[in-house]
Order: structure tokens, then sequence, then C-alpha cells
């Protein structure tokens, strides 16, 4: 039986990778390869960056060499139609459904996947979620969902984002949610794929969301999150603390984290389940 082979999409930019490496985090394109490696050892992994190459496109015959396409997070809007960078990404994911190749993402890949099949996204009207979503819950759809086996009806999980899906297409599922939030994962059928997507991070663990929160102090001060940089900084390194020591009680206390964000099993078990669909 030969490797699986990976196609790992990266829509950020350059500019926004460099940004988000000088502050400490990993590029999401990077997440998500180590997770195909850790949880898939023998599999095959490319990764391409939409965003840089005005001439990239990929037809759905070349989708087809794929087991299977995994969308990173990115800092860009997915209804913005004169940004070509988008468009370079909607033509991708709508070659990957007509190429009847399974695809999986998180943040802006639940977007991607809502969009591309008919649905609708548009900025969130109570402003970002960062940090932590709370009380993430699953619908009845949700719990029967084979993305969902092992993982408890409701759990947290790391997250960031400005937009949110408001309408879902035909064939769409809406797997979970929470009071912020109404979609925070979906399943998608459309034409010949499917798409199993969470606005949430599960490539994400606790040093990889302290660093985004110190990458994006800036805006996180101005929208109220934090009073200053001092207050921004002691919450980080909080976080740090309790990336190093997990058991340490206080800090999770202190910051209102359990199991469901610092286990690995938990907190990858909807990519794991995924990753299984599609031997």
């Amino acid at each position: 039986m030969s490797a699986q082979r990976f196609l790992i999409v990266d829509g950020y930019a350059r500019s926004s990778r460099c940004e988000l490496e000088d502050a400490g985090c990993s590029t999401a394109s990077n997440l998500y390869k180590g997770l195909l490696e850790r949880y898939s050892p023998l599999c095959r992994v490319e990764m391409v960056f939409p965003s840089d190459d005005e001439s990239f496109g990929m037809s759905a015959s070349e989708l087809q060499a794929y087991s299977a396409v995994v969308w990173t997070g990115c800092n860009l809007t997915i209804y913005d139609k004169e940004d070509k960078r988008v468009q370079r990404q909607i033509a991708l994911c709508a070659n990957a459904y007509e190429a009847g190749v399974p695809q999986f993402g998180s943040c802006w890949g639940a977007q991607m996947a809502v969009y591309v099949a008919g649905g609708l996204v548009h900025p969130h009207p109570k402003g970002r979620e960062m940090g932590l979503a709370r009380k993430i819950t699953l619908t009845p759809e949700g719990r029967a969902h084979p993305m969902y086996v092992g993982k408890p009806s409701v759990f947290d999980g790391y997250i960031s984002h400005d937009d949110e899906i408001t309408h879902l297409p035909a064939g769409a599922m809406v797997l979970s949610g929470n009071s912020y939030t109404r979609v925070q994962s979906v399943a998608v059928r459309h034409r010949g794929g499917f798409f199993w997507a969470l606005q949430y991070h599960p490539e994400y663990d606790l040093k990889e969301i302290a660093r985004l929160i110190y990458c994006r102090a800036d805006k996180l001060i101005q929208r109220g999150f934090f009073k200053d940089r001092a207050a921004m900084q002691a919450y980080v390194d909080m976080m740090m603390a309790l990336y190093v020591e997990p058991g340490r009680k206080d800090l999770r206390w202190a910051l209102g984290i359990d199991e469901d964000v610092l286990t690995d099993e938990v907190r990858h078990c909807e990519f794991v389940n995924w990753l299984a669909h599609t031997r």
C-alpha cells in the first residue's frame, strides 16, 4: 500500500507568516505538517502558499493525486471579492470538491468549506473571539458524527477569528457551537467531496495561542482584551508557565484551563478521526 499524500494549503501571505514567526509562533502549515507526520508517519506532505504566487492554480485532475487536502487558518477575508489571493484559494477548494478529495481545516478552513459550497460568512457582530472558545457544545448531529468519536459533548478550544459562518449551504450540518459563535464546526458535502472543518484550532497548543496573543497584542489591547501591554504580558507569561508545568493547579484555576485543551488526545481528536476517515 502506497503512502498517503497530503496537500496543506497555507493561506497566509509571506509577510504575515514572517510576522507570526517573529512573535515566536509556528507557521500554520508547519503545525499541520507536524500533526500529519505524528499520526500518519509514512505519509508524504506537500505545502502550497497561494497568497504568494499570482499564477497559482491546481485543477481537479491535479488534486486527485492527493489523498486529502488540509486548510490552515488565515488572516484574509473570504468575502473580499477583489482580493486575488482569496479568489485563488476559493478556486482551489472548489476544484478539490469537484475532485472528490477529502478536506479538513480550521478557522479559515471552516469558512472556506461553507462559502465555496454556497454558504455565507460575515464579520462577527460580537467582534473577535480570542484565546479560548468556551463551552463548545456538540449538536445532536455532532454527537453522532464520526469526527467527534471520543470527544466530550462540551469542551473548550483554542480560537482566534473575526468573521463567522452565518448561513449554511445545502449539504452542510452544524456539528457544534457555543454562546459566542453559533457554528463552531461543520460537515459539508458538495459535488463529489466532503469537508470537515472547525472554527477553533486543534493544531494549537498553549504555547502557540500564548505567542499568537503576543503577536496580536496591539489589536487586543485596542479591543479591550487587556488594559495595557503589561497586563497582556502577565497573561502570556502565565500561559507559558502552564505550558511548561501543565500540572500546576494554581495556573489552571487562574486561567480556567483544563484537560480538554491541555491533553493531546482530546485536543487532536477531531483531526485524528478525520485522518482515519480518509484511509
